[in-house]
């Protein structure tokens, strides 16, 4: 599994119509097998009325991929759904399709096509974010110098964490890692090379949404 890869941004829920079954997709975020599990789960029970909670899930951790027809033909279901997540490079991710029949048979490549699209439906109604590695900083500057460094953070698509006030601000942000020594640069030009960041560690998180 590649270190770089897409997330959903959030939960989503689409719904269309196709010969008159509902399939309702909803898209999630999770970081384990297990909260995939019980999502699917929460589904379920949800629409325990439906004919079938097809299901797939994404575990970037052990690289961990699983599907689920529940009842519909082999293949025409949760394998469908899974492409999407492939295709769009996007894991940590859990994706339930909801099919009310409708009492007109799809054959297997409308099934196939449902599916898929409403996968990709929530998919893209959630949105996805690239997960980066993320640099953490602490920097103090006199009062004056603050709504500069402010700037100077948001210039370099950091995010502020929080501020401590004493006789100085000490504030902590976080950097996309590539953007460090140009900020410690700024920092430097900006304070006369009076103030450098301070080192706190890495994390491994989402950025802003992209679709």
């Amino acid at each position: 599994m590649s270190e770089t890869y897409f997330v959903p941004c959030g939960e989503a829920e689409t719904e269309f119509t196709e010969k008159r079954s509902r399939f309702i997709g909803r898209v999630a975020r999770v970081e384990s097998e297990a909260e995939a599990r019980a999502y699917i789960e929460q589904v379920k029970k949800r629409h325990y009325d439906a004919r079938h909670n097809c299901w797939c899930y994404v575990i970037h951790e052990g690289g961990v991929v699983r599907y689920g027809d529940d009842g519909e033909p082999q293949g025409t279901a949760g394998q469908p759904m899974l492409n999407v997540f492939q295709r769009e490079g996007v894991e940590n991710a859990v994706c339930v399709v909801t099919r009310y029949f409708g009492g007109v048979l799809l054959g297997a490549g409308g099934l196939t096509r449902a599916y898929a699209k409403s996968a990709k439906d929530a998919l893209d109604a959630a949105g996805k974010a690239r997960m980066t590695r993320w640099a953490r900083l602490r920097v103090g500057v006199p009062y004056p110098l603050l709504e500069r460094l402010t700037r100077l953070i948001d210039a370099h698509g950091g995010i502020t964490e929080g501020s401590d006030y004493g006789a100085d601000v000490s504030v902590t942000l976080r950097l996309p890692q590539a953007q460090t020594e140009p900020f410690a640069a700024a920092l430097t030009e900006l304070s006369g090379g009076g103030v450098a960041p301070e080192p706190l560690g890495e994390v491994f998180l989402p950025g802003a949404r992209e679709t």
